[in-house]
């Protein structure tokens, strides 16, 4: 059977087992925010009280990688699947927006782009696939080094909240985000910039780097485990093309990282039904797993195919990886 790559694929999935996949949870919801926020303030804590020795750097090590894991908590609550409460989901994505550096505003509309038109290079855009191939290999190994962003603080999403802050229209607040909600970004935005501008005082009151540790330098020398998982969603693969299945990648992670990623590994089942809750998607990818690609083993199996893609698209922007896809 000859696949249909101009419209949007779904897998068949059983619909009354589907109806029971997309119903929401608070406690469910409420279970790993307790999880998480408990072991970051525990590790957070074990940094503070350990501060002046090696010891802390190694526990806030620990702290910033956990603290930038909330990734997971913004993509979820902003999909308004991790509650089933509308309150909660909002509370939580304001939070997450901050600690993850995502402006609210611009990140829930780029983000509504990316599932409409998931890897699109046209027009339009989806902003979202950028930082996931990049041409310049040193700077994508550059992404996995605590404090190497610093160095390209131009193409940060700090700088891009600078900007909208100080009112500057940028690509993708012109083309992502409507007139009549560019105001909120800005807003926004300046609200984010003065957080980071009171803990920088509150540094230098106290003469103490530690404000600066635990509030705004996380997403500098705790982004390893964020950008490990985040880069195996579509790296690589298929651009231009609606079939989920082409452009986005499924991996298998332990427990410990499936939970901090909040099983956003099974990323097809997410980009293609993308209203079922993250904590079900496991039972969704049993359902329709012989409909896609095999899995890949773990973040080895994963980037085992990801390096030698992005070293190959350095030569060649054109390549991209060969896929096993039943029809």
């Amino acid at each position: 059977m000859k696949v249909d790559l101009t419209k949007w694929h779904h897998c068949e999935v059983d619909k009354k087992q589907f109806s029971a996949l997309i119903k929401k949870s608070d406690w469910s919801g409420f279970k790993h925010m307790i999880i998480f926020f408990g072991s970051l303030f525990f590790f957070g804590y074990l940094a503070f009280l350990t501060w002046g020795t090696w010891w802390s750097v190694l526990f806030f090590l620990i702290y910033g990688n956990i603290y930038c894991t909330c990734d997971a908590i913004w993509h979820e609550t902003g999909h308004k699947t991790a509650f089933k409460s509308k309150f909660w989901n909002e509370f939580f994505y304001q939070i997450a927006s901050y600690m993850n550096n995502f402006e609210p505003v611009r990140w829930r509309w780029s983000h509504f782009k990316h599932h409409g038109h998931t890897a699109s290079t046209k027009d339009p855009h989806d902003f979202e696939i950028v930082i996931s191939k990049p041409t310049d290999v040193l700077y994508f190994f550059s992404f996995f080094i605590p404090l190497a962003n610093v160095f390209y603080l131009h193409k940060s999403l700090q700088f891009e909240t600078l900007q909208h802050s100080l009112g500057i229209t940028t690509n993708v607040l012109r083309e992502c985000v409507p007139e009549r909600e560019i105001n909120k970004c800005r807003a926004s935005a300046r609200i984010h910039v003065s957080i980071w501008i009171i803990s920088a005082g509150a540094s230098l009151y106290f003469n103490s780097w530690l404000p600066l540790l635990y509030i705004v330098l996380p997403v500098f020398y705790g982004n390893t485990l964020r950008v490990a998982f985040g880069l195996t969603q579509h790296s690589g693969l298929q651009e231009n093309i609606k079939d989920h299945r082409y452009s986005t990648r499924t991996v298998i992670l332990n427990p410990i990282f499936s939970f901090l990623y909040w099983h956003m590994e099974y990323h097809i089942e997410h980009h293609m039904f993308p209203t079922v809750p993250s904590y079900n998607l496991p039972k969704l990818h049993a359902m329709i797993k012989d409909q896609t690609p095999p899995a890949k083993k773990g973040l080895w199996g994963a980037y085992s195919e990801i390096i030698p893609a992005i070293i190959k698209q350095s030569k060649d922007p054109n390549y991209k990886i060969s896929l096993s896809v039943p029809n």
